[in-house]
């Protein structure tokens, strides 16, 4: 089924921002509410959106949402979460930071931290630390991952296990309401089993739309973490048990 122009844009804001209601699509179109719920309506139908109260967001299921679009969403959101687990990372530290736009995000803000060593199995961190001479960076070895710069496999997880770190800071790509972590590709998710076994402390990042999505893998559940970096409160039910399990959950708020 071929979609309109006006389809077409709501897919790319969906894509760039997440997800889209009903309400600003109408707005931002200059059309009637029921015109925009038809056009979700009919995407939803040929599977590019999943309709929800009030509008509609990305697909998902057992496939990631491509990394370029990952980047373009929620980065202000992100980069909130990033400065205040940032803020937390003291120097003179080992640390991993693993796959994700938001652990890029943190690595962002660690380029005037001192006596650093920084293992990681994502390309582009590497890259964003190069530029710090108090940081020595590690890359660990594994199957490249083209889609997003990430290593993966035995290889990246053999690396992994040689090293007891001090701090890991992690991303997923979705969190359920029970609070497990979740990921699409297995590979990764093994992973990121390695590195949580092999840190002192444990810091995860993760913006609201994580709780938007559902993914395949299991990672491990928050009450692994310490620390949860978030950018809205979470659910009561899920605080709830974060405090039972003794994980801190930080909200970075908009100024």
């Amino acid at each position: 089924m071929s979609i309109s122009f006006r389809q077409n844009e709501i897919l790319e804001i969906a894509r760039r921002e997440g997800r889209v209601t009903v309400e600003g699509l109408a707005e931002h179109f200059a059309v009637t509410q029921q015109t925009i719920r038809r056009d979700l309506g009919e995407l939803a139908d040929t599977g590019r959106l999943d309709r929800v109260h009030g509008g509609a967001m990305l697909p998902s299921g057992t496939t990631n949402i491509g990394y370029e679009d990952r980047r373009g969403l929620f980065e202000r959101e992100k980069a909130r979460i990033a400065a205040v687990c940032a803020q937390e990372i003291p120097e003179d530290v080992s640390l991993f930071l693993n796959i994700g736009t938001s652990t890029e995000a943190v690595a962002r803000r660690l380029v005037h931290h001192r006596n650093l060593l920084v293992v990681t199995n994502n390309i582009n961190v590497a890259n964003i630390l190069a530029v710090n001479p108090e940081c020595q960076v590690i890359v660990t070895g594994g199957t490249l991952r083209r889609s997003d710069g990430g290593l993966v496999g035995d290889l990246a997880t053999q690396t992994i296990m040689q090293f007891k770190f001090d701090l890991a800071v992690v991303g997923c790509s979705a969190i359920d309401l029970d609070g497990d972590m979740l990921d699409f590709d297995i590979q990764e998710v093994n992973v990121s089993k390695s590195i949580l076994r092999q840190a002192r402390k444990t810091y995860l990042v993760a913006d609201h739309s994580k709780f938007q999505r559902t993914a395949p893998g299991r990672i491990a559940s928050l009450s692994e973490v310490d620390t949860f970096f978030t950018d809205t409160p979470i659910a009561d039910v899920l605080r709830a048990r974060c405090a039972d399990w003794g994980t801190r959950v930080v909200v970075a708020q908009a100024e």
